[in-house]
């Protein structure tokens, strides 16, 4: 016999309704609930299976990650695309400074270029007060009764003809041949409403001139007039210019005025208006003559000749016109109230 104590084995008892379990037994047969320790009720060697799949699992997604990270990132082998900057150049904006090119007045130092705050000698303009000097001198007027053919208005007896006045009115009766009132008179020369225009070769001040169309709109009431420049009254130079449009014959002209006394002279021009009354391209239609009545008919000279501009040239201002410079006193003028061209026969 043995000396040594007995170990007694503790039973083995079902967790779920407390029946005794014979070794090796892993399964209640009460109530069919797996003994403590089996396979089925979450023994040891479970456990160590679980483990070791959580381990696989673990490594295996830490390869599939370390896969698609050198996928992803480039090797030595990969061919990096070659990126081109362009270099800009900076934009620099400057204020950019204009030049004044100043022009010495005689008598006096140029400024130096680009020097500051040096004063700069300005030429003053010249005075608008002066009055404009007067090219021409009026000539010696003819009486009106003498056409541009230098022939004086006769009756048929070869009397001069006294009686051609109208009493009261002011107005030169004319021969049947030149238009007048005592035969049929011609058809004028039809114009454009814009046709009449200031002739003004020496740039006198445009508000000395009324309205040129009133001198072509067939009322006789109404007038274009020019202002006497008293400093150099009575002589003047200035006209009424007449646009035909085209070149055309022109056989007379008839003056009505209301300013008679004017010391007048036709010419003719084509291609455009010459910038002087001296310019040879005017053609003289008659010679300088005083327009002493309030309508007064020309016979033009050249007549076989078209011109397309026709000019009623202003040399001279009636006496009645000039006056004595004064503020209260109103500017004294000229006036035509009508001017008629009719065509050569």
């Amino acid at each position: 016999m043995s000396d040594r104590p007995e170990t007694s084995v503790p039973a083995r008892t079902c967790v779920n309704c407390g029946a005794q379990l014979h070794d090796g037994q892993d399964w209640c047969l009460q109530c069919g609930a797996a003994a403590q320790g089996s396979l089925a009720g979450g023994g040891p060697g479970w456990r160590s299976a679980t483990l070791v799949l959580g381990v696989t699992a673990a490594l295996v997604l830490g390869a599939a990650a370390a896969a698609y990270a050198a996928l992803t990132q480039p090797g030595s082998h990969t061919i990096q695309p070659k990126v081109i900057t362009i270099a800009q150049a900076p934009v620099t904006t400057t204020a950019t400074t204009p030049s004044l090119t100043t022009t010495p007045t005689p008598g006096t130092t140029a400024s130096t270029p680009g020097a500051l705050g040096t004063p700069t000698t300005i030429k003053p303009l010249p005075s608008t007060t002066t009055p404009p000097k007067i090219p021409l001198t009026a000539p010696t007027p003819k009486s009106s009764g003498t056409t541009g053919t230098g022939t004086t208005n006769t009756t048929g007896t070869g009397k001069t003809n006294t009686g051609a006045n109208e009493s009261g009115t002011g107005t030169t009766k004319s021969s049947p041949e030149a238009g007048g009132e005592s035969g049929n008179e011609p058809t004028p020369i039809l114009l454009d409403t814009n046709a009449a225009s200031t002739y003004n070769p020496y740039n006198l001040p445009a508000a000395n001139f009324g309205d040129p169309s009133l001198a072509i709109d067939g009322e006789t009431s109404t007038a274009w007039t020019a202002q006497v420049e008293p400093s150099t009254a009575p002589k003047m130079a200035v006209g009424l210019a007449l646009d035909l449009k085209t070149p055309q014959r022109v056989g007379s002209l008839t003056l009505i005025t209301s300013t008679p006394g004017m010391t007048v002279q036709v010419y003719g021009a084509n291609a455009s208006l010459p910038t002087s009354i001296t310019n040879p391209a005017w053609v003289a239609l008659s010679h300088s003559l005083d327009a002493k009545k309030r309508k007064t008919h020309l016979k033009l000279r050249d007549s076989s000749k078209a011109f397309r501009y026709i000019t009623l040239w202003i040399s001279g201002a009636p006496a009645s016109a000039v006056g004595t410079p004064s503020e209260q006193a109103p500017p004294t003028h000229v006036s035509v109230n009508e001017l008629e061209l009719f065509p050569a026969k």
